[in-house]
């Protein structure tokens, strides 16, 4: 029997868009769908209590990203701005440190790279912001990867070698780009994507098979393959630039979000409302299943025909709308997914945000589908 997934309420009536979790995962940091950055605390009875409430931006606050190591929070939001958080223990308070992306759109999505020494933000001017820190001048300083980038981007997604960047875009392509910036990184070869990457390096550039655009991507744990998700409800992984992409249908609504849990596994979230499971078997790529099926009461399908049934003669509602279930545990469309547990080889838990305000826990084991031997 398949266990049940750790569900907490955090906003009641507001979308979470975005979270990111600490190293031991004794915190969360989540956009309520506005200006502002919250970051909750798990308390000793288990539930998530607000600790900080971060106020710099002046506009909705579209990504957010935590530094496991460094301990460094990172955001970005439609107010063209990103901002590095250091937590100061003498004053316990978080202190900001505006980064200048140079860009005149807003900034749509933001990732640490895995040594944590820089980050990438995505936007809506056409071009990806790759910041690092200025020891001398003691700031956080940008690059743009510009061509041949044809419309905003959606989502950013690191290699583990420090180096190579996947990114999305409304252009309908997913590319791969060099963001190897001298005094940061180390050069070397990475014989499946090229032999060097000066900075702008295009790597590979894949397309949506029926001319989606793209809402997220991924690197596997290896680096070798990359995937994406795109709004004609299709999941794509490419092995290298050279081979041909596997499109899978998803037979649902576009995902929006998904991650590597391993070398052959996928998870996507969307519009769909439950966490879907994309496996390898046999060098081949499928939909496996929904996550989250059937869990729920059969009510949720006769609401709209109590509500009907609620109407008055002149065709107005005696009582309050009843609220309509789903099937699912997220209640509407899921945001975001990130790993929780495990090693980005094997990813055992991870946690879901949506519209709903719920902050979800899934066990990937426990879930039902480990019967698939993944």
């Amino acid at each position: 029997m398949s266990a049940s997934p750790e569900v907490y309420q955090l906003a009641v009536g507001i979308p979470i868009t975005c979270h990111a979790f600490n190293k031991d995962r004794s915190q969360v940091a989540v956009s309520p769908n506005n200006n502002d950055v919250e970051i909750y605390q798990k308390g000793r009875t288990g539930t998530w209590e607000l600790l900080h409430t971060l106020a710099k931006h002046d506009k909705l606050v579209t990504s957010i990203d935590w530094a496991p190591d460094t301990n460094r929070l990172v955001t970005c939001s439609q107010d063209r701005n990103a901002y590095v958080w250091d937590w100061d223990a003498s004053q316990n308070r978080w202190d900001a440190n505006l980064c200048l992306l140079r860009i005149n759109r807003a900034a749509t999505h933001v990732a640490w790279s895995p040594r944590q020494d820089k980050f990438a933000v995505a936007s809506g001017a056409r071009l990806i912001s790759v910041c690092s820190f200025e020891e001398e001048n003691n700031w956080w300083v940008s690059k743009h990867i510009k061509k041949p980038i044809r419309s905003t981007i959606t989502s950013v997604a690191w290699h583990p070698d420090n180096v190579l960047l996947a990114a999305g875009s409304t252009d309908m392509k997913a590319r791969v780009f060099s963001a190897y910036i001298k005094g940061v990184d180390q050069p070397k070869a990475i014989p499946l994507w090229g032999e060097k990457f000066p900075f702008n390096t295009l790597c590979g550039e894949f397309g949506s098979e029926n001319g989606g655009w793209i809402h997220s991507v991924a690197f596997s744990p290896s680096g070798d393959q990359v995937a994406w998700a795109s709004h004609d409800s299709t999941v794509t992984v490419a092995h290298g630039p050279s081979e041909t992409p596997i499109a899978i249908p998803t037979g649902g609504l576009p995902i929006v979000s998904l991650i590597f849990a391993s070398e052959t596994t996928i998870v996507g979230v969307g519009h769909d409302c439950t966490p879907i499971l994309f496996v390898n078997r046999g060098n081949k790529w499928e939909a496996a299943g929904k996550l989250d099926a059937g869990q729920k009461k059969a009510a949720a399908s006769s609401s709209a025909f109590k509500m009907f049934q609620q109407m008055d003669s002149r065709a107005q509602q005696t009582n309050a709308s009843p609220q309509v279930e789903l099937n699912t545990t997220h209640q509407n469309t899921i945001t975001s997914v990130r790993p929780y547990e495990g090693t980005p080889d094997n990813v055992t838990k991870f946690s879901t945000t949506g519209v709903d305000g719920k902050l979800v826990i899934w066990d990937l084991l426990a879930s039902g589908m480990a019967g698939l031997k993944i």
